[in-house]
């Protein structure tokens, strides 16, 4: 971040971040409040949910459009928003695929 604001390579970054196979966001959303201005006082994670204010901050206005961009991000994990740049996220848990049963032997 330069001078409170995120670069255009971490918006791009945002935009284009690869899901991988487990649909896992929280690595995303580590990386944003790694960016965001006074995160201390407008990001807070409980569990599985994201409520986050931007505080009217352009910066971080410009991250949740980057966040916006990144359709599958957005589609899956955006709940609300209201106005007042105020946004609630909320990261699907992680379902792993149970192991087949190994086929009888006879």
């Amino acid at each position: 971040m330069s001078n409170e604001y995120p670069s255009e390579a971490a918006l791009e970054k945002i935009k284009v971040w690869p899901i991988g196979d487990k649909f896992d966001w929280h690595p995303l959303m580590e990386y944003v409040e790694s960016e965001w201005w006074a995160a201390d006082w407008g990001w807070h994670r409980m569990g599985n949910t994201y409520r986050v204010s931007t505080g009217g901050w352009s910066g971080n206005e410009e991250l949740i459009s980057a966040m916006q961009a990144n359709y599958m991000f957005w589609s899956m994990c955006w709940v609300s928003s209201r106005r007042g740049g105020h946004f609630v996220f909320r990261v699907p848990k992680i379902k792993t695929r149970s192991p087949t049963p190994e086929e009888p032997r006879g």
